[in-house]
């Protein structure tokens, strides 16, 4: 059954069944060729169309059932809303927890705009994370049952829902609503509703949880915004505990008070990570060096937010939060996707210095330096924060964030409503990505395997494709370690993985393994790059290395930089060129400006040939020049988790 396009009617191509998953397949197996060892040198590129080999382990169709100790890769989203989060239900989605889980599998799902949607390959594990605060509210509201339907607001909140208001009619309707889930307007919440939520929420994770096929999480989002100052987290559950009742801003706006509610929740055998997103939304206060009463980072800070934030989502549909141009204005790749306001503010900006994780990494650095502590050791995943059940990080199939598309669309398919007025549509729909994913990589598809490879930061984040990623450090690495069968054994026995620590002993230069291969159904790599941060008598720096190109090319020693690979991408078709690029790169590369006596860390960017944006696609199918506003193209990419290089 093909896939139809839901706003031109065009069909698509028909659906792609991957039996295989391709988050079963591990780097054990490849066949290695070439030779590593040089800055830019290759080991083995493979032919550009051609696909990593599977191990014997991914048989079509197969779980994987033995724990693998050298680790496989699984693909999943940790940032998904239902008609659970009150703005979803508002934005007309009525799927459930169940039907966002049934979708993460494989199985179609009807868009609340009428149309079918289906994942082309079925994810490896998943969570709902649905808003905590006004948790299940909205569904209430709307039913005759329920108490909270004979509230004053409710008859709004059926309005919003049913697409009735438009403009500002919309927006103030909308902002009387969201008072009552930011606490200044009382006599609407109903306790029990939310309790009855969030046993819902648990139930489902619960009923979807396959070990060795699907993994799911109990987990909901925390919302703490002081004006409009994003300091959301991600909740993530290891395993079935869970509290009556989830934490949220209506308990407290500050996350501190979330930490120490997770702390005591640990002591009571509830393990729990938080997950940050939308810094750059943050105006400053996600990376702040200062606590949310503005008093000086300690170590107590530093061990608790440690403790209980591991890693910090990097990509989303509102923006990527790797850096910014302002802060890395000699990384030609830091001007992507970015989100320059802001979340709920509108357009009130967001100011770049405090927000941006890069940033955070460096001020890390220097705060171990000064005053023995770093509150800043993120590993990276990336998700959708989708609010139609669903998730949507394919750029050629992106139906937007909600669950009227035509808020976030990027041209009118509206056509005017009968008094001649338009259908709301955001200012900000059209900045929005169709990003992102996490890998892991983990012995097992389980909760505990998967969860404890999210404590340890063996992760990394893509805008999307489901490109393979990994990245290691050692001082032992033989010369020939990437043309080594069993390189990851190596690589492992001998140094550390993304997320991990090199003490540097003495004069010695590290060597950093950094592999990757391309998701087979998107474009192929372009170039694999090693961004280094590091502190030098105090002050901060960075800089970025291309490390391996595609095409055979080699590095320029003095710029660091590959040649252009020549890739085109054709406006008028979105048809990408398949004469360049490659399906993998491997090498092994030494830091050429390398200082053992200096703090520093390094992760990796991999980046895809161009393809068309999402509203380059959008305006092919309508028929219409593409806005000149917007990039017609970007570069898909993925993120290694750092490995810190310590004195």
């Amino acid at each position: 059954m093909p896939r139809h396009d839901h706003r031109s009617g065009v069909s698509l191509a028909p659906r792609r069944r991957i039996a295989a998953r391709l988050g079963a397949v591990a780097l054990l197996g490849l066949t290695l060729a070439g030779c590593g060892g040089d800055e830019g040198r290759v080991a083995a590129a493979a032919p550009r169309n051609a696909a990593a080999s599977a191990s014997p382990a991914e048989s079509a169709g197969a779980a994987a059932t033995v724990p693998d100790p050298l680790r496989n890769v699984y693909f999943g989203d940790l940032h998904t809303h239902t008609n659970f989060s009150y703005d979803a239900f508002l934005n007309g989605t009525r799927a459930t927890p169940d039907d966002a889980y049934r979708y993460a599998q494989g199985e179609p799902l009807t868009h609340a705009a009428g149309f079918e949607i289906q994942l082309d390959r079925p994810l490896d594990f998943f969570a709902v994370t649905d808003h905590a605060s006004f948790l299940g509210m909205l569904p209430a509201m709307l039913d005759p049952g329920q108490e909270a339907s004979r509230h004053p607001d409710a008859e709004l909140a059926r309005r919003i829902a049913a697409g009735e208001l438009t403009g500002a009619e919309r927006g103030a309707a909308y902002a009387d609503i969201r008072a009552h889930t930011l606490g200044t307007r009382d006599g609407l919440l109903d306790l029990d509703v939310v309790r009855s939520a969030w046993r819902e929420t648990i139930a489902a994770a619960e009923r979807h949880n396959d070990p060795g096929r699907f993994t799911t999480f109990i987990a909901y989002e925390f919302t703490g915004s002081p004006e409009n100052q994003n300091l959301h987290r991600n909740v993530i559950f290891r395993g079935s505990a869970a509290p009556e009742v989830p934490f949220s801003r209506l308990d407290s706006f500050n996350p501190e008070a979330l930490w120490a509610w997770m702390d005591r929740n640990r002591e009571a055998g509830m393990e729990a990570l938080a997950i940050p997103h939308n810094s750059n939304g943050s105006n400053g206060l996600m990376f702040r060096l200062a606590t949310y009463a503005g008093e000086p980072l300690d170590a107590a800070y530093a061990e608790t937010r440690t403790r209980n934030e591991p890693l910090v989502e990097i990509t989303q549909t509102k923006g990527t939060s790797d850096t910014h141009p302002a802060l890395s204005p000699n990384d030609e790749w830091a001007d992507f996707e970015i989100w320059s306001y802001r979340i709920g503010g509108g357009t009130t900006p967001s100011q770049p210095s405090g927000s941006y994780v890069r940033e955070a990494y460096l001020n890390g650095l220097r705060l171990e330096e000064e005053r023995g502590i770093n509150p800043f050791r993120f590993g990276l995943v990336g998700a959708t924060d989708n609010h139609a059940g669903s998730g949507a990080p394919s750029e050629s199939d992106y139906f937007t964030a909600g669950g009227r598309p035509q808020r976030g669309a990027s041209i009118p398919f509206d056509p005017p409503r009968p008094d001649g007025s338009l259908y709301s549509a955001s200012p900000l729909g059209a900045i929005r990505g169709a990003s992102g994913l996490t890998g892991v990589w983990a012995e097992e598809n389980t909760r505990e395997s998967i969860y404890d490879a999210f404590r340890r930061k063996e992760t990394f984040a893509t805008t999307g494709p489901r490109m393979r990623l990994r990245f290691f450090a050692g001082y032992d690495y033989a010369d020939d370690l990437a043309d080594d069968p069993d390189l990851v054994a190596a690589a492992y026995a001998g140094g550390v993985a993304m997320g991990g620590e090199l003490a540097a002993p003495g004069r010695r230069v590290p060597r950093f393994l950094v592999w990757a291969s391309r998701d087979p159904e998107s474009n192929p790599l372009a170039r694999l790059q090693v961004i280094k941060g590091w502190l030098e008598d105090g002050e901060t720096h960075e800089r970025v290395y291309d490390v391996a190109c595609s095409d055979g090319a080699s590095v320029d020693p003095e710029t660091h930089r590959c040649p252009d690979n020549g890739a085109t991408v054709d406006l008028g078709t979105c048809i990408a060129s398949d004469d360049a690029g490659d399906a993998e790169l491997r090498t092994l590369w030494a830091d050429p400006d390398f200082d053992p006596a200096q703090r520093a860390i390094y992760y990796v960017r991999a980046l895809e040939n161009p393809s068309c944006r999402w509203s380059t696609w959008e305006a092919v199918r309508a028929g219409v020049e593409p806005r000149p506003d917007l990039p017609a193209t970007i570069q898909e990419r993925a993120w290694s988790s750092p490995i810190w290089v310590t004195p």
